[in-house]
């Protein structure tokens, strides 16, 4: 018999895979979107535990350099009274009070009471490390913008603010020098000659701004956005009696209190001023070095408190010793409870 040969079926070749699908079979499996996000909360952990490493390092860092005014402080508050002591320290914590009022009085939106009192403290600490206005700006920023507040409105926020700061620090500074006329000699704070130049430069100032801004179509274009902005914010407050009222009168308690936490000082040490001249020096010198560029003034409030307490007739010697002891209740102390405060609140994801 012959065998007889069936022909063979062709199977036809299976067309291989192309594209990311084949590329992701080759190389394995895509990595899940938990993995992903695992990885990312990571890197956020690990940014967040730097960032508060790193602020601990700046408080020693700070520390180290004003070691000699720490100790000398120090030394004053061993001598003082210390009743008027502890009615300074109160003064010196409702400011954080009424920066909390300020800080709501400027948003329409209602903000978490209690973080917002302990984001004012950690925002003073804040302040203290890096230029003047700063440390506290960011940390504000931050923290309403967590509570849902859009860039916009929460930079408009923040200019309200400082517009009413400024505004009640000088007319506080403005009431007191018509109270107590006789309460300030100019002529020692200022050295001779120095008047002229600093009003020019005061007038260059906006002469100068208004030119950029007619150079720069772009810049003129966002300034004028931001200003529509601001306005718009302004007036839904003011809207708001409640809000209106926590506005300014957080802006007129600040800096009172932060003058009477002065004249309690200098009472501890029986600096033989009024209290009235006591509270023109403080306001006077606060607003004169306003626009120094220094880490919460550290060294330039020191100098124009003492030049402003000796031009309202106290005593060199004790004035200097007032002026430590006021900076080191006032800064130095609250420096590392607002920096830890800081650092929880950024672990807790409040900024």
């Amino acid at each position: 018999m012959t065998a007889v040969e069936l022909p063979q079926e062709s199977v036809p070749d299976r067309p291989r895979a192309e594209g990311p699908a084949s590329e992701a079979s080759v190389s394995g499996p895509a990595p899940s979107p938990a993995s992903a996000f695992a990885r990312r909360n990571g890197r956020v952990r690990l940014v967040r535990l730097v960032s508060c490493v790193l602020l601990l390092l700046l408080v020693a860092v700070v520390a180290v350099r004003h070691r000699s005014v720490l100790a000398e402080g120090f030394g004053h508050l061993a001598t003082a009274r210390w009743p008027w002591l502890l009615a300074a320290a109160c003064a010196t914590c409702l400011t954080w009070v009424a920066a909390a009022c300020t800080r709501q009085g400027a948003v329409v939106q209602r903000l978490p009471l209690r973080r917002l009192l302990a984001t004012q403290f950690a925002a003073g600490a804040a302040n203290h490390l890096l230029p003047t206005g700063l440390g506290a700006s960011a940390v504000n920023l931050r923290f309403m913008a967590v509570c849902g507040l859009p860039l916009a409105r929460s930079s408009a926020a923040l200019a309200l603010y400082l517009l009413a700061e400024s505004v009640g620090r000088v007319a506080l500074l403005g009431a007191l020098l018509l109270a107590f006329p006789g309460a300030l000699r100019l002529g020692t704070l200022l050295p001779e000659g120095a008047v002229g130049p600093l009003l020019i430069t005061v007038g260059a100032v906006p002469v100068v701004a208004a030119g950029v801004l007619a150079v720069v179509p772009r810049l003129r274009g966002a300034v004028e956005s931001f200003l529509r902005t601001a306005l718009g914010e302004a007036r839904s407050v003011h809207a708001r009696p409640a809000r209106a009222l926590a506005l300014w009168s957080g802006a007129l308690a600040f800096p009172a209190l932060q003058a009477a936490a002065l004249v309690l000082v200098g009472k501890s040490l029986a600096l033989g001023v009024p209290v009235g001249h006591m509270a023109v020096a403080y306001l006077a010198a606060t607003v004169a070095v306003a626009l120094v560029p220094t880490p919460g003034g550290v060294g330039s409030v020191e100098a124009a408190l003492v030049v402003a307490l000796v031009a309202a007739g106290g005593p060199a010697a004790v004035a200097t010793a007032v002026v430590l002891a006021f900076r080191l209740l006032t800064v130095w102390l609250p420096l590392l409870p607002g920096t830890l405060t800081l650092v929880a609140l950024v672990r807790m994801r409040v900024i």
